[in-house]
């Protein structure tokens, strides 16, 4: 057997030609295999088809059919974000753009840990996160590149605790599970839970909170939650960690792509007062997975991740000029994320970013009207950015979550589910911006048609 040839070299374009023929032909058989936003069957049926079709994963001799029948059986069994009936996470489908700049990335492989294994990369990650942070602070803050919001949220708690000692997170109902696994695997104490009665943090419940607890006090504040896509009041929380001295850390893994927005961009007014923002492009941006960052207004804050490595950052190298990358991130071996979401962002520019985060926001208030003039159907409330919570008229919980497994099973539309008020809902997360409307009156014909009545 010959050497299989590489993807990167002067001969590297020529040996994955071929490739990429075998693999967008093997995509667009499964997903006509497919037909619809997601396999039909269940978690069974899904599993044994793609066994069938991996066979023996370490066979003695090898495969050359290996590519084409694995992407194919992956295809086939794909949850399809593409697919505008695949609503249910904020899971989006990615850009062609983005994509093939990832395809550049897994090519060239840098390893954004030290500058001689990534010479260029290291570079556009400086200047794009320098821009981002701009972005969110108009002031001269900085960025990292994570795996994405409970990379960035972890991040941002270690900071904290870094800086002021140990912090005590004062969050609500409403934030997102990370946070509070974060204190965890950071020793930190509990984190103090305050109301969030209607989906988002109170103020008032937050004010007697800090009023009665001592020491360093973090408060996390959350734009784009993921239950219902709600904001909390930003300014009024930055208003009150300005009192108590506390520390704000917003999480805008959802909402922060708002930023990009002419239009809905005022629904992230407060953001710049956070110490740190987590941001998430692998929602409101388009990217393939993954494509977080963490935005901190002081750069200072960051000294602490600074770490040294005589392989990869000795002093004498750093002293005469190489960047040092170590204290970058908490990873060492780190591929360029950093390219797909500069590529994306400088051929669509903010115009064009923006109207996509427009569009699905349009989408969203577009299927609110259908539930609001639907007998069958109740909305929970209208959206704040492109997540839609409703639920089959008078039916039970149980019914609602039957409803959606019998979908799932089917293969004929992937919805979310979200508790509020003390009732289950069917969610739709709508991050595509190719959706029409008529795909938005088939979801829900679909779901009448599966409630029992």
């Amino acid at each position: 057997m010959s050497t299989p040839p590489l993807a990167s070299g002067p001969e590297g374009p020529d040996a994955l030609r071929p490739l990429l023929d075998t693999v967008l032909h093997a995509l667009a058989e499964g997903t006509a295999a497919r037909g619809g936003p997601l396999p039909a069957g269940g978690p069974e049926h899904v599993a044994q088809r793609l066994r069938d079709a991996a066979g023996d994963l370490l066979p003695h001799h090898g495969d050359d059919a290996a590519l084409h029948t694995l992407v194919r059986a992956l295809a086939e069994g794909a949850a399809d974000p593409a697919d505008p009936l695949c609503a249910a996470h904020l899971h989006c489908p990615p850009l062609a753009v983005a994509t093939a700049a990832d395809l550049a990335a897994s090519v060239l492989n840098p390893s954004l840990d030290s500058w001689d294994q990534a010479p260029a990369a290291s570079e556009l990650e400086t200047l794009l996160t320098r821009t981002l942070a701009h972005e969110v602070y108009g002031t001269e803050g900085d960025a990292l590149v994570t795996t994405g919001g409970t990379e960035s949220n972890q991040l941002a708690l270690l900071l904290a605790r870094e800086t002021h000692g140990s912090v005590q997170l004062v969050c609500g109902a409403n934030a997102h599970h990370s946070l509070h696994r974060a204190t965890w695997l950071l020793g930190l104490p509990e984190p103090v839970v305050v109301p969030a009665p209607a989906g988002t943090l109170d103020p008032a419940a937050l004010d007697s909170a800090l009023t009665h607890l001592h020491g360093p006090l973090l408060v996390a504040a959350t734009a784009g939650t993921t239950d219902a896509g709600l904001i909390d009041p930003l300014p009024d929380i930055a208003d009150l960690c300005a009192t108590h001295g506390a520390r704000l850390h917003i999480d805008a893994a959802y909402g922060g792509g708002l930023l990009f927005s002419d239009r809905h961009r005022t629904g992230l007014d407060g953001l710049a007062r956070a110490d740190t923002v987590t941001l998430d492009l692998h929602k409101l941006g388009w990217q393939p997975v993954a494509a977080g960052l963490l935005a901190v207004r002081d750069p200072a804050d960051l000294t602490p991740l600074g770490h040294r490595a005589d392989y990869l950052n000795a002093d004498d190298d750093t002293e005469a000029g190489l960047p040092d990358l170590l204290g970058r991130s908490l990873r060492t071996t780190r591929r360029p994320d950093i390219l797909k979401i500069a590529v994306t962002l400088k051929t669509l520019g903010r115009h064009g970013i923006g109207q996509l985060v427009d569009q699905v926001c349009s989408h969203a208030h577009e299927l609110a009207d259908l539930i609001t003039a639907h007998p069958g159907l109740e909305l929970y409330d209208r959206p704040a950015i492109s997540t839609v919570l409703f639920r089959p008229t008078d039916a039970t919980d149980d019914t609602v979550a039957a409803v959606r497994r019998t979908l799932l099973n089917e293969g004929r539309a992937v919805l979310g589910r979200a508790t509020l008020d003390g009732r289950r809902w069917l969610k739709a997360t709508l991050l595509n911006p190719h959706t029409r409307p008529g795909d938005l009156a088939t979801l829900l014909k679909l779901v009448e048609g599966h409630t029992p009545r």
